[in-house]
């Protein structure tokens, strides 16, 4: 017997109604199973340790198992991509970056998932400063000695943690900002090339702080600045790029955690609560400044959506100046 068009139709509407109530019951179980979180960088890093922080306060808080998988790889394309195909359920999380959802977009030509599409944005979790330092046998001590030494000396060459990471875009703010000639040597990371600057084998680099602090408090390297708007907590000391010679300067990275794009919003609200008790914890705060990082209290899902779009366009034109390109 030929099924009737109302019975087909009452069918789909129970189809419809059975899938509602399962999605609200998955929301209502949240967290029932284990939660990853993809780092997309090797562990033992500042997104990795900071990756890890997370992972405890969810599980802490959701009294939920979690994860952390660490798949470098690509410029974090690798990570970024098996989140972004993920089930928009919550299981999967990503620990995201300036460098996967704001440079990435202009820097690939072919970058397989889109920042702002294929993500639900949840919180902003710290900010990365960055410092300008040289060799010290360089005959420079102050940030004005140095841009007239640049421009005596046209083509001194600079190291970064690679083309188009924050260190390479950094170096090419300060050459448009300070209008110097210099040559970019990219390495395997921001070590590799400090440990270059203290053999004296290249003059100077932007560098993200964390990994230069010591050997700055040691005087292996001398600092000329640091890249944020405001002194950073871990080193009140040094003065910033903009204090000491080029106003308005700034260059900041970022960490947040990111899901699939369709998680339920009372998910999202869940994740989103549980790190913005993270940040505003006394402890997790000393941790952070101790990783050379600044927490960033107040992000929510929508202030966050909203600051990867303007940061997706500020990004592109600094790429578009430095002329880096990836396959």
């Amino acid at each position: 017997m030929g099924l009737t068009r109302r019975a087909a139709m009452a069918g789909i509407a129970g189809g419809v109604a059975s899938l509602a109530l399962s999605r609200a019951d998955a929301q209502a179980t949240y967290p029932s199973r284990t939660i990853k979180l993809i780092v997309p960088y090797p562990a033992g890093g500042t997104t990795d340790l900071l990756g890890r922080l997370v992972a405890d306060q969810i599980k802490n808080g959701l009294g939920a198992v979690v994860v952390v998988e660490n798949k470098p790889g690509a410029g974090t394309t690798l990570g970024a991509e098996q989140v972004a195909r993920s089930e928009p359920d919550g299981y999967t999380l990503l620990m995201a970056t300036s460098t996967t959802l704001a440079i990435n977009k202009t820097l690939y030509k072919k970058l397989p998932y889109d920042p702002v599409r294929d993500f639900t944005p949840v919180a902003l979790v710290a900010g990365v400063p960055f410092a300008l330092i040289v060799n010290p046998a360089l005959p420079v001590r102050t940030l004005a000695e140095f841009i007239a030494y640049a421009k005596a000396n046209p083509g001194l060459a600079y190291g970064s943690a690679g083309a188009g990471r924050p260190q390479h875009l950094g170096a090419e703010m300060l050459r448009a900002a300070a209008g110097i000639d210099i040559r970019h040597v990219p390495y395997r990371g921001s070590v590799p090339a400090m440990l270059d600057i203290i053999a004296g084998h290249i003059p100077f680099m932007v560098v993200d702080l964390q990994p230069a602090l010591q050997q700055i408090r040691e005087g292996k390297v001398l600092v000329l600045g640091v890249t944020t708007p405001k002194r950073v907590a871990v080193a009140p000391d040094i003065p910033t790029l903009s204090e000491v010679g080029l106003p308005g300067f700034e260059l900041v990275a970022w960490q947040g955690v990111v899901a699939p794009a369709g998680v339920p919003r009372p998910i999202v609200e869940q994740l989103a609560a549980q790190i913005t008790k993270l940040v505003a914890d006394p402890a997790t705060r000393e941790k952070l400044t101790a990783l050379s990082l600044e927490p960033l209290t107040g992000s929510t899902p929508d202030s966050f959506a909203a600051f990867v779009r303007t940061e997706v366009e500020r990004w592109a034109a600094v790429v578009k100046a430095s002329g880096a390109e990836a396959d």
